[in-house]
């Protein structure tokens, strides 16, 4: 019995982190898209998603820093990106979904690079909008 529940209890480590991943429409809102356009000031290239940070100024001049959740790594890597995709200073334009909670934060869909070429995020691939 006792190694049994040892099984058990092992399996159910090792699924935890799956089972806390969340999904787009825990996190998202599909019908609230948004565009920015700023210079990435971090990236973070990390399980289970990328992230990076962009300082976006607004119309009076204030600027703000905000976040953009991207696929994991290893499928951004299937589609092309790298490490050094996005850099601290890259100009970048950023369509995405905002985070429900209001706060500066949102799923990229798209990224306009520097050097003009737009690429796919992937992290709506699990749940998100596809158009």
């Amino acid at each position: 019995m006792k190694k049994v529940l040892g099984v058990v209890a092992g399996v159910g480590m090792m699924l935890a982190p799956a089972f806390g991943h969340h999904s787009f429409a825990a996190e998202y809102d599909s019908t609230k898209p948004t565009t920015v356009t700023g210079a990435v000031t971090k990236v973070e290239w990390m399980n289970p998603h990328a992230r990076f940070y962009v300082d976006v100024k607004d119309e009076s001049g204030k600027t703000t820093n905000w976040e953009f959740e991207l696929g994991s790594p290893n499928g951004l890597m299937r589609q092309g990106w790298t490490r050094s995709s996005l850099k601290e200073g890259d100009v970048v334009t950023v369509d995405g979904y905002l985070a429900k909670d209001g706060s500066k934060l949102a799923n990229a869909r798209t990224v306009k690079l520097a050097d003009g070429r737009k690429v796919f995020a992937g992290a709506a691939s699990d749940g998100g909008p596809t158009k």
